[in-house]
């Protein structure tokens, strides 16, 4: 779940790292009691995520910050939509834009893309979930927004459940003589009851084996079409099926239609473009300032 600490969190350590010792330039440029009012437009279409993430840098800049947000998370958008709209001192929102905009604009990627796959999927049953190919310190950020695009989540993090892998397998297996369902028993009974165990394979005749050991999820790999239709057959509902490896938008309906259960898709998170937004302001003279000149930026611009 993304919290308001989570948020906070990542949120500050990128205010602090983007501006450490203040906003040099606005600080230089812009008056002190000069007030803004901008909208934060789209150039393309998509599925915003990050209402929360855009208020908090807005907040933790200058809680005299005023954002009032225009669509709610999950919700589609088309090019020139105004998302939200802000008002409160210069200096605040300039220093709060460019991490505001990296964030929203990343997380409104990935809802956009997990929907694409969503849409792609609908009808067979098979739910799309993301992986832990997630870029390190934005993981909560980057899970809601799958959520928000209508994709599940995996485990967040290595403490969560168990999902034994070749290489875990390999090394267990050793202390079992290489009996592989053995392995997994004695893990098995290791755990609580409440903890998920997922084992991967990459060949067919590792499939009962498995099963054999008491896993609730079984994750097909690099599995040919055939292949995976073979494997949902074998496993007959004993397990929950995961197919992954080289899932794209063009394979991922007929990855769905072999019958499995879940399809995760590191894409989702590890190599989508940002969308596009702008953040158009227009400074109204604060009392004292020249109000016969108006003042507009758009601050949607190709500067460092």
């Amino acid at each position: 779940m993304l919290t308001t600490q989570i948020i906070d969190d990542v949120v500050g350590r990128a205010l602090n790292e983007d501006a450490p010792w203040g906003d040099l330039t606005s600080e230089l440029l812009i008056p002190e009691e000069a007030w803004v009012t901008a909208r934060l437009e789209a150039r393309e279409p998509g599925v915003f995520s990050g209402v929360a993430v855009w208020e908090a840098t807005m907040r933790l800049v200058d809680p005299r910050i005023r954002s009032v947000p225009l669509v709610r998370d999950g919700e589609r958008f088309a090019a020139g939509a105004v998302l939200a709209t802000v008002d409160g001192p210069a200096r605040g929102i300039l220093r709060a834009e460019r991490v505001a905009l990296n964030l929203v604009q990343r997380m409104s990627a990935i809802a956009t893309e997990t929907a694409r796959y969503v849409v792609a999927v609908a009808g067979t049953g098979a739910r799309i979930v993301d992986t832990r190919k997630t870029t390190p310190g934005l993981r909560a950020l980057e899970r809601a927004a799958v959520r928000a695009g209508g994709g599940h989540n995996h485990r967040f993090s290595l403490s969560d459940a168990v999902l034994a892998k070749d290489n875990h397998l390999a090394v267990l297996a050793q202390r079992h003589g290489g009996d592989v369902t053995a392995a997994i028993r004695a893990v098995r009974a290791q755990l609580s009851h409440t903890t998920h165990l997922e084992v991967e394979v990459d060949r067919i005749d590792q499939i009962e084996p498995v099963l054999a050991g008491g896993v609730d999820t079984i994750l097909l790999d690099n599995f040919t079409l055939d292949e995976l239709r073979a494997g949902v057959a074998l496993v007959a509902g004993r397990a929950l099926v995961d197919a992954s490896g080289g899932v794209t938008l063009d394979t991922v309906a007929d990855i769905a239609r072999t019958g499995v259960d879940l399809i995760s898709v590191g894409a989702l998170t590890h190599s989508v473009r940002a969308l596009d937004f702008g953040l158009d302001v227009d400074l109204d003279a604060a009392p004292g300032l020249d109000t016969d000149v108006d003042h507009s930026l758009d601050t949607d611009r190709e500067t460092p």
